[in-house]
């Protein structure tokens, strides 16, 4: 217990760091800009790319930081390209995402295994079950009829989302990346 309070407060020290908040601005920008890279597979079923920048993030600098820059970065998304109404429930479920993320990945060693059952968690909590839940209260849409297309949809990116974040991340420390984003943060 002692150590996850620990995990949170160093969290939200690094909020306190103009050089994280002008590297989580960048990083905004960046998942914006991939947004318009998501693929509409049907009214209520996207594919998206943004979810590796956020890992990145959460990674970086925790689960505080994680859950205020997937909240900012909901509405930020929303006003840039909106796809629909605006709904609040869908902002707390990415502050949710931002948290787990954090949670799992902040301060710990990176192994497949770790991110792959990080992701399992998010693609079936946010995006299965809570995203489903909200679709369907937001369109009308029976829960169960909604379900069956975001559950393949998940099954199918979930390990590709794993995959290429796990693939990038050590990419990036390899050639020692990460290590100098650490210190450039400080």
């Amino acid at each position: 217990m002692k150590n996850t309070i620990d995990l949170y407060r160093a969290s939200f020290a690094e909020l306190k760091k103009v050089r994280v908040l002008t590297l989580t601005a960048m990083m905004m920008a960046l998942s914006v800009i991939l947004g318009y890279f998501t693929l509409d597979v049907g009214p209520y079923l996207k594919i998206g790319f943004g979810t590796i920048v956020n890992q990145f993030v959460c990674c970086l600098f925790g689960p505080v930081v994680g859950v205020i820059y997937n909240g900012l970065l909901d509405i930020i998304k929303y006003m840039v390209k909106p796809t629909g109404p605006f709904f609040p429930g869908f902002t707390l479920n990415a502050m949710l995402a931002g948290l787990i993320y954090g949670t799992a990945f902040y301060k710990k060693k990176l192994t497949f295994t770790r991110v792959l059952i990080t992701e399992f968690i998010v693609c079936l909590v946010c995006n299965v079950i809570l995203n489903t839940w909200m679709l369907s209260f937001l369109y009308g849409k029976g829960f169960m009829a909604l379900l069956p297309a975001r559950v393949l949809k998940n099954a199918i990116q979930c390990p590709v989302n794993a995959a290429l974040f796990w693939f990038i991340m050590g990419r990036m420390e390899k050639a020692g990346l990460m290590k100098e984003l650490r210190k450039t943060a400080e």
